[in-house]
């Protein structure tokens, strides 16, 4: 079935089991978009729920100007957006936490056993893991959005001009600053890191 026919089924019928084909079908697309904005995935996967709910909610307000991918992207930024914003306000520990590992992290790498270069790789591997996803962060909102749905969500430039609704030369314009505040935030890192 196509997502007109499972659509039409759920807002003509109130089909719960064509609606659930449409969750099944963009699950993974929604809990990956969430997880590029949130640091935790099980955070994705309580954001990709409040998703699927506003979907299932407004579905008899879609009109079919755009594929339903396209308007779950956008569903799944502006929630992920949302819950970045409520996050700062409420409090900066999590980022704090996370930024040095929880304690459940350090005791499940603790029966690992490394080698010394090993250790000081798999070290080197996370910083630069967590380095990137602040410097990610800390891009300005419309850059950090289109570079998430262009690096890690493997939209095509149009693709993501149609979920920020933008031009496509101002997709163009945001990831090439993306890019170039990205590197000098990384290379600023490194510097100073791996002098």
């Amino acid at each position: 079935m196509t997502d007109q026919d499972l659509i039409k089924q759920v807002t003509e019928n109130n089909d719960h089991s064509a609606f659930a084909m449409l969750v099944e079908r963009y699950q993974k697309l929604v809990v990956n978009t969430c997880r590029g904005f949130v640091n935790s995935y099980a955070d994705a996967e309580d954001l990709a729920q409040d998703v699927f709910i506003e979907l299932f909610e407004s579905l008899p307000n879609f009109r079919h100007e755009s594929k339903l991918s396209t308007w779950l992207y956008r569903i799944a930024v502006n929630k992920s957006l949302n819950y970045v914003r409520k996050r700062k306000r409420e409090t900066f520990y999590d980022s704090i936490t996370s930024f040095f590992g929880s304690s459940e992290d350090k005791n499940s790498n603790a029966s690992i056993d490394f080698s010394p270069n090993e250790a000081d790789s798999y070290i080197k591997l996370k910083e630069q893991r967590v380095e990137l996803k602040r410097a990610i962060n800390a891009l300005p909102e419309n850059q950090k959005i289109a570079f998430i749905l262009n690096k890690y969500q493997d939209l095509s430039y149009k693709e993501v001009a149609e979920v920020m609704d933008i031009s496509l030369s101002s997709v163009e314009s945001l990831l090439f600053r993306a890019k170039g505040n990205l590197q000098k935030s990384l290379s600023n890192f490194y510097k100073k890191t791996y002098k």
